[in-house]
């Protein structure tokens, strides 16, 4: 049952993640209080150096650990999030597993890590995300 509210949760952002799918990330899996991001390095995903992108480790922490949050089937918002850059990997896979730590009436913490093909691990981090109720996240959205 859990698995299906996740899955489903997963599903219904996924159809609105333009930014997501603008930058090449993609959910490779998700599971209660559990999700995995993709990123297959683009010439886009790069900083100056040919790295990828501080910000683009970012995102990819965000959405990971977002989706591992919204797995509850509840709305969120990040609230706060601190990465710490480690390493760095200029071609191939990476990966972003996002992990719930707590949840609570109002907040869940998340805890990252991204790591390249071979295990490296490339930044890690911490996530708060607060919870909205929908009809509310609803009003913020549309206006209305």
């Amino acid at each position: 049952m859990e698995t299906a509210i996740a899955e489903r949760k997963a599903q219904e952002l996924s159809g609105g993640n333009a930014f997501a799918a603008f930058n090449h990330l993609e959910l490779e899996h998700v599971e209660p209080d559990y999700a995995v991001f993709r990123l297959n390095i683009q010439p886009e995903s790069k900083n100056p150096y040919g790295f990828v992108h501080g910000g683009m480790l970012a995102g990819m922490a965000d959405n990971a650990a977002g989706y591992a949050a919204h797995s509850d089937g509840r709305c969120y918002v990040t609230l706060s999030s601190h990465l710490n850059y480690i390493h760095n990997q200029v071609n191939g896979v990476i990966r972003a597993e996002g992990r719930v730590l707590h949840r609570g009436k109002t907040t869940c913490v998340t805890r990252v890590d991204i790591r390249g093909e071979d295990g490296t691990l490339l930044a890690t981090g911490e996530l708060v995300y607060f919870c909205i109720e929908p009809e509310e996240m609803e009003k913020r959205v549309t206006g209305k």
